[in-house]
């Protein structure tokens, strides 16, 4: 059995390589496509097959996805292009008659009018539309999205956001790869749809009391409404494509698009996702 892994220089991929490792796969069978295969060189020397695969380049998809049984297809970060890089891979994967194809996508990613949705939800037509066997992984938020909120808060005492009351059902990026890692090596995922989310949906003013705690100082909340996050956000000489990209976040986060606690990830991997907390400690730990 072969597993290729795409996208695996990044921060998920890594961690579904060490996941699949720590569920008794031969490095031999695992297959790690990266756009830098520099990038994935450690793996290379614990055995890990490190190949060429970037989602621009048909032909290193092809050949990435040659001989592999299952892939999981981790969604890339060119916002805009990723349904025409995704679709690379699936159609490789059809073509080749893979077993599974595993799919990171977005929480309702067919009916939400979340931000981000759009291309995951076409990217979700576009494996249906291929008749490829596959199982569909809606991943919620990571709690190290937060590391940012955690050094910004450090330097100013303040979490600010238009969210209200708004929650976040964020789990760990390793809670996620271990979801992965099930999928791709146990029976009875075929067709299916998982909407993977932590087991606690928290607020703004939640998270800054989580930054609170893991600095050992009381971090203040500060509600803004749009209108005053987006000028804060100019004020602070962010772009306004970024500052249009935030201030929209918010209000997905506002209208709890983000908000759903499903069960679903603790049930695959096992045991209770990881605390928001955890994750912010540790990130400072790391530094």
């Amino acid at each position: 059995m072969t597993y290729l892994i795409t996208g695996a220089s990044g921060h998920v991929g890594r961690l579904v390589v060490e996941a699949l490792l720590a569920r008794g796969v031969a490095a031999s069978d695992i297959r790690a496509g990266a756009r830098d295969t520099a990038k994935i060189a450690d793996l290379a020397e614990r055995g890990v097959e490190a190949v060429h695969l970037d989602y621009d380049d048909a032909e290193s998809v092809a050949a990435a996805v040659a001989g592999a049984q299952k892939v999981l297809l981790i969604s890339g970060t060119a916002f805009g292009s990723r349904v025409e890089q995704h679709r690379r891979v699936i159609d490789a994967a059809a073509a080749e008659g893979v077993e599974q194809l595993v799919y990171t996508s977005a929480p309702r990613a067919t009916t939400s009018a979340l931000l981000v949705a759009p291309e995951h939800k076409g990217t979700e037509e576009a494996i249906a539309a291929a008749g490829v066997p596959a199982t569909i992984l809606r991943n919620n938020w990571y709690n190290e999205n937060y590391l940012s909120t955690l050094a910004q808060a450090d330097a100013s005492g303040v979490v600010a956001s238009s969210t209200d009351e708004g929650r976040v059902a964020s789990a760990s990026r390793a809670d996620y790869a271990e979801a992965a890692a099930v999928v791709l090596t146990t029976d009875g995922h075929l067709g299916a749809v998982y909407e993977l989310a932590g087991d606690v949906a928290w607020t703004y003013a939640e998270l800054a009391e989580a930054i609170g705690e893991v600095l050992g100082r009381e971090i203040a909340y500060v509600g803004q409404t749009p209108e005053e996050q987006a000028a804060a956000l100019a004020q602070a000489g962010v772009d306004e494509g970024t500052a249009g990209f935030a201030v929209g976040m918010d209000g997905n986060i506002r209208d709890e698009l983000l908000g759903e606690v499903t069960g679903d990830l603790s049930r695959l991997i096992g045991r209770p996702t990881t605390p928001l907390v955890e994750t912010l400690r540790a990130g400072r730990a790391a530094g």
